[in-house]
């Protein structure tokens, strides 16, 4: 059975590779023979570490009473056969830990059994007979969920390397192991030399199999991908040995560089960044424990570190990462991939003591040194919070690519978030949404981003894959909290231009915490068109919670129609403005997502302010804005055209202006009050705002007074064009003169 192979091993002869070859005992990838003897040493004495382990243990134990099934692939995802197949790398990775912790040979049968089951079906398949992925795998629909399999199953294979005899581990590594990774890199290429989350999970698969196998070609050809490749192998020297991309645009280092902004945001956003936060760390932990001579958390001063930091504040208070771009609403740091990564970022970097309550909240660790480090710091009670304040992530590769702006406000009643997106396009899962903001308050959703259409792993909606809606939506402007301007999205929808340009920041100033402020301009979404907006976060006398005061200053050419929505959740309360709902309903238009907007009711502003109140989550909310006489109110709901009811029915409030060249959107946005539904009492249920009123803009300067029903009235100034500290500025206005040094005047 293990005599004759199939597949010729090939090896490297690259002489430019900094890798050394390190043979040594196994494990040594993620568990090591030191950690495996600390560990042993340690158990039954850290509290977390022995509750993960005995959870584990549980769940092998009912998978090897379960038995093995290694069944033919068939399935998209969601299916039972992409089901099956991810519960058994899963079992495997979680087999072998225990294997080397409890010494139980059942653990090392169980793996050893289902590797061989993989091995013989392996030459079997061509590619999965599901034709929807651009790159098909051969156990899954898409090779990404190979390169999940076989970046888990190595960890296992590791653990079980030196217990199996060595015609096995042969066999296993010249008929399968080998041949598999070939197919993930060289015979896949579209897949795996790019720079996308995709290709760091086949970067990594690659690399991870060929640090257990000691194969230090593959190891090279994750680091650094590959050039002038082919199915037909082309991509051979003189001597043999494969010609890596050294230019920076394949490979696993590639991917660290050009995503990764220097602040740890990655282009994509913070979903797919959770998602490829677990491979690129525990390759760098596997990396570090082999071959430590590359020093990989230092990579890119410390990128891979900071990336952990950046992503754990890209979250709402309920640690549910913020939906920018592509992003799946929910989805938090408490998936089980972030245990290992907060695990690998303390571990390495410092011993950070916050992230030990981000460790304790997950109440889980990973089954190694890095865990066990967790572990131990949490029994010793060395936790700090974990507090996320206002801060400013840099988008780009050199960070000069726009940025995200978060404005926090914290105290003991109330926790208030505020995301501006001024990013790049943030690669295929990027959305045409310049300048767009959400709203926060107790990890609630206040004004929403709508985030992805898609359910994953629910076969039923698409085989647990996009769906055609987040094309013709969830991707357009119009689905966010922005400007779109005559019905056609940011870059025409065009991935190349949008790709090509980015918003530029203008301001980012934190300092005051009752006094937030970001800004950012955006110039090359429509031609000739300039926008510019502005948003505070506000804490003053006048009011038991913040504020929010959104300024979004539009400069064109000539004459257009801008639409400017706020997603909201909820019942409508009250207006200030007369409107006609529709007895038939109709979509607002009939492309770039407005053709998925039913129109519910419309009507004018008729005046130079409106306000709009609701309720959600018994909280009361108001969108205090200012307008001009003809400007279209419109009440607008998700969903038409929509006949398999892919898109969720949320609610939206669009202020429309139609003729016009140049303006402003102002608004205020305030949560005051609540609704006890038991004492049924209604409690401020009214804004505290009269009005706000733009009452300068032009080039230098645009000025708006915010009004209070208690007679107070303050003014807000922002200079255009100088976001100089030490700028002086002063203006009249109304014969009053205004002097100030800065960006900004509110007082």
């Amino acid at each position: 059975m293990f005599s004759n192979f199939s597949c010729k091993e090939e090896r490297s002869s690259v002489s430019e590779s900094n890798i050394a070859n390190q043979n040594g005992s196994h494990p040594n990838l993620i568990l090591t023979q030191n950690s495996v003897s600390k560990i042993k040493s340690q158990l039954g004495n850290v509290p977390v570490f022995d509750a993960t382990l005995a959870a584990v243990k549980q769940d092998v134990d009912l998978a090897i009473k379960a038995g093995i099934d290694v069944p033919i692939p068939k399935d998209m995802a969601g299916g039972y056969t992409h089901t099956q197949h991810t519960l058994n790398y899963k079992n495997m990775q979680k087999a072998g830990v225990l294997f080397q912790l409890l010494e139980d040979e059942k653990y090392a049968i169980y793996v050893r059994d289902m590797l061989l089951e993989y091995a013989k079906l392996y030459p079997t398949l061509n590619r999965h007979p599901q034709e929807r992925s651009y790159a098909r795998g051969k156990f899954f629909w898409q090779c990404l969920n190979d390169s999940n399999w076989l970046t888990y199953t190595s960890q296992a294979y590791d653990c079980i390397y030196d217990w199996l005899p060595k015609e096995q581990s042969d066999y296993l590594n010249k008929s399968f192991f080998r041949p598999y990774a070939d197919f993930l890199s060289i015979e896949t290429p579209k897949y795996f030399n790019r720079i996308h989350n995709h290709s760091t999970w086949g970067n990594v698969s690659v690399g991870m199999i060929g640090l257990v196998m000691d194969d230090d070609e593959l190891v090279n050809r994750a680091l650094y991908g590959l050039k002038n490749i082919d199915i037909d192998n082309n991509a051979l020297d003189n001597d043999g040995g494969y010609i890596y991309d050294k230019d920076g645009k394949a490979g696993f280092l590639s991917n660290l560089d050009s995503p990764f902004s220097p602040d740890g945001f990655y282009t994509e956003g913070p979903y797919y960044q959770r998602y490829a936060m677990y491979p690129f760390m525990i390759f760098a932990e596997a990396l570090q424990n082999k071959k430590p001579e590359l020093k990989i958390f230092e990579y890119k001063d410390g990128v891979l570190l900071k990336a952990v930091d950046a992503l754990l504040n890209l979250t709402d208070a309920n640690g549910e990462f913020f939906p920018l771009n592509d992003g799946q609403k929910g989805m938090s740091y408490f998936t089980s991939s972030l245990v290992s990564v907060v695990d690998i970022a303390y571990h390495y970097g410092n011993q950070k003591p916050e992230l030990l309550s981000v460790a304790k909240a997950q109440n889980a660790v990973q089954l190694n040194a890095a865990g066990l480090d967790v572990a131990i710091g949490l029994r010793d009670g060395k936790e700090k919070p974990f507090i996320k304040k206002s801060m400013e992530l840099t988008d780009g590769a050199k960070g000069d690519e726009g940025a995200v702006g978060i404005l926090r406000y914290n105290d003991d009643n109330n926790t208030v978030g505020l995301v501006m997106k001024y990013t790049g396009q943030g690669l295929s899962h990027g959305h045409y949404d310049k300048l767009s903001f959400s709203l926060y308050e107790d990890g609630e959703e206040v004004i929403q981003d709508y985030g992805l259409s898609r359910f994953v792993n629910v076969e039923q909606k698409n085989g647990g894959g996009y769906l055609k809606e987040n094309k013709t939506f969830a991707k357009h402007t119009i689905a966010h909290n922005t400007v779109t301007q005559n019905e056609t999205s940011h870059f025409n929808y065009d991935f190349a231009v949008g790709s090509n340009n980015h918003s530029e920041k203008y301001l980012f100033d934190a300092s005051n915490p009752n006094v937030q402020i970001m800004s950012a301009k955006e110039t090359n979404a429509y031609p000739g068109t300039n926008f510019h907006r502005t948003m505070l976060l506000i804490k003053d006398a006048e009011h038991k919670k913040p504020y929010v005061l959104d300024l979004f200053k539009i400069s064109s050419e000539k004459e257009n129609q801008y639409d400017f929505p706020y997603y909201y959740f909820g019942q409508i309360i009250s207006t200030s403005f007369d409107y006609k709902a529709e007895k038939n309903l109709a979509e607002l238009s009939d492309k770039n997502g407005y053709q998925h907007l039913w129109k519910e009711a419309q009507g004018k502003a008729e005046a130079d302010h409106i306000q709009f109140t609701w309720l959600n989550n018994r909280t009361f909310y108001s969108i205090t804005s200012a307008t001009s006489n003809n400007d279209d109110i419109i009440l607008a709901r998700i969903g038409a055209n929509d006949p398999k009811f892919n898109l969720r029915r949320d609610p939206a409030i669009i202020i429309s202006k139609k003729n016009t060249k140049s303006t402003v959107f102002a608004s205020i946005i305030e949560s005051h009050g609540d609704y006890d539904p038991v004492a049924e009492k209604a409690n401020m249920a009214y804004s505290q705002f009269k009005a706000i009123k733009v009452v300068v803009d032009n080039k230098a300067y645009t000025a708006l007074e915010l009004e209070f029903k208690s007679g107070v009235s303050r003014v807000f100034i922002l200079s255009n064009g100088n976001a100089a500290k030490d700028a002086k500025h002063t203006l009249k206005i109304n014969g009053k003169n205004y002097e100030w040094s800065g960006s900004y005047y509110f007082k």
